[in-house]
């Protein structure tokens, strides 16, 4: 599967594209959750929600006091913008 360009806004990536691009960097779907993803770095570990409108990811444990810290980001943004901003951590 090829993907769009990466300056392409994720609204015009086909789910099974958003699906192979999470797939490539390294994301576990939830099989129970289907609309939910697992990823793990070194330092961090973080879940990402597909949701309606939006991508929202909860950064486990990586607040000050180890709280989760939660970000959400519109599908508005660039596949690039996404990786440099989900995948460089909390």
């Amino acid at each position: 599967m090829t993907l769009p360009p990466a300056e392409t806004p994720l609204y015009n990536h086909p789910l099974p594209e958003i699906e192979a691009w999470l797939t490539s960097q390294g994301c576990q779907q939830d099989q129970s959750d289907l609309h939910r993803w697992l990823v793990a770095r070194i330092g961090w570990d973080a879940e990402i929600i597909m949701e309606a409108e939006e991508l929202t990811v909860r950064y486990v444990g990586a607040g000050r006091d180890g709280s989760d810290v939660v970000r959400s980001f519109k599908y508005s943004l660039s596949r690039q913008d996404l990786d440099q901003v989900i995948f460089s951590g909390p």
